[in-house]
């Protein structure tokens, strides 16, 4: 398998980390490029059930590394709890890296989105809260706290004194909240720095000299495609790349050493959170879709809209991601319904858009134009072998191969690990 990237193509909740928990085990490296805590990962091994929101998913398998590079954005209280999880779970974690130039995200900042989102109101974008927005924020002004100055008491406090100065201001005269004090927070974050220190390297150098060996490095995204900073729906988005872009600035590995990138989607469409969604069902096959398939954020909670298979977005995903394939996640939730549409474009006023459209005030006016297919009776969860799949099952998922414009790789029935089809030998 080489280098693979593994990323969204729609609005995130595609099920990466089912699909990253199976290609982990040809994998020696497992490397997450960018996000923070504000997402999250279920994997089903066995009986027991994994929620993962910061640690690769590939911490599961023995042999594999496991990587936290410079992309992303951590919270060292939750990665300690993470560890610490695992741990009762049985999981021993040793084998695992953490990026010295990863930003830290301090309470400020949790603080921050919470009340920014409050001062929105209405037009509030939908953020979990869990302070990502505040901190990238932090990275590009250059005020950040990186995991290298939890080591460093001197530099972690002149920094938190020169950052305070200013978030106080903002927290106390705009937003009428308590401040920090530079003390509390560098004993707090000097412990976490202790706890965690036998982590932090540099893992760029680690990652590429693990390339040039000829090491299998897979890496792994947080949200998805329509989510990026640059390419998602704006300002509904998150606060960085996790198209496979990102991962050459989120890893510190150059385009070169990518070979695949494998395009996670699922067999319908859906997004947590405001902004725009054309084929969104408010309806009763909304509420069906969400409760077979279980629509309900891993960190949150939150009930996820639902929708049919919109392909006019994952072509789009095809396009930015340079996708080599696409791997369709919980197409068994779609098992039983009489009738499945795909949208294959969209009617705007008297136009006819066959290309997703990057003016959000045009895409919240988009009406899907769709295809229908008929359904198909029998329970795909049991099925293992593509060729045993029901014809209309194949049929339609040859439609979306032929909308996006790639070819299908994997093929996932259900959330246990034996319930995926492997379509491409590459990953497996």
């Amino acid at each position: 398998m080489a280098t693979v990237v593994v990323v969204g193509s729609q609005w995130g909740d595609e099920g990466k980390g089912k699909i990253t928990d199976m290609i982990s085990r040809k994998a020696d490296f497992v490397v997450r490029y960018q996000g923070g805590n504000n997402a999250g990962h279920t994997v089903v091994v066995g009986d027991k059930e994994f929620k993962l929101h910061l640690v690769p998913s590939g911490i599961l398998y023995e042999d594999t590394t496991c990587i936290i590079a410079n992309g992303v954005v951590v919270d060292p209280a939750v990665l300690i709890e993470e560890l610490d999880y695992l741990a009762n779970k049985g999981v021993e974690v040793t084998d695992f890296h953490i990026s010295s130039n990863a930003h830290v995200i301090m309470p400020y900042h949790r603080a921050l989105d919470k009340l920014e989102e409050e001062r929105k109101g209405n037009g509030k974008i939908g953020t979990t809260g869990k302070g990502i927005g505040p901190v990238y924020m932090d990275k590009i002004g250059r005020f950040g706290i990186r995991m290298v100055d939890l080591l460093d008491e001197e530099a972690l406090r002149e920094k938190l004194e020169k950052t305070l100065a200013l978030k106080n201001i903002m927290l106390e005269k705009v937003y009428e909240a308590d401040g920090f004090e530079v003390d509390e927070l560098v004993a707090e974050y000097l412990e976490y720095g202790k706890k965690l220190e036998s982590f932090v390297t540099d893992t760029s150098y680690f990652i590429n000299q693990a390339i040039n060996k000829g090491a299998n490095v897979l890496f792994e995204g947080a949200q998805g495609t329509l989510l990026d900073i640059d390419h998602g729906t704006y300002p509904f988005v998150t606060s960085s790349n996790p198209t496979s872009g990102g991962v050459c600035t989120g890893t510190g590995v150059g385009p070169t050493k990518i070979e695949d990138v494998i395009g996670i989607v699922k067999a319908y469409t859906t997004r947590v959170g405001e902004g725009p969604f054309p084929t969104e069902l408010t309806g009763e096959m909304g509420e069906i879709i969400r409760d077979k398939g279980g629509e309900f954020g891993t960190t949150t909670g939150r009930p996820r809209r639902c929708g049919w298979f919109d392909a006019t977005i994952v072509k789009y995903a095809n396009r930015v991601n340079g996708l080599t394939s696409l791997a369709i996640t919980k197409l068994d939730v779609l098992d039983g319904l009489e009738k499945i549409k795909i949208c294959t474009g969209y009617k705007y006023k008297d136009e006819v858009l066959e290309e997703f459209p990057t003016n959000q005030n045009i895409l919240e006016e988009c009406e899907p134009i769709y295809e229908e297919f008929p359904g198909w009776e029998e329970d795909t969860s049991k099925i293992r072998e593509y060729d045993e799949l029901p014809e209309n099952a194949k049929k339609y998922l040859d439609r979306i191969s032929e909308l996006v414009g790639t070819k299908i790789s994997i093929l996932s029935v259900g959330p246990k690990r034996a319930e995926t089809m492997i379509l491409d030998k590459f990953v497996d």
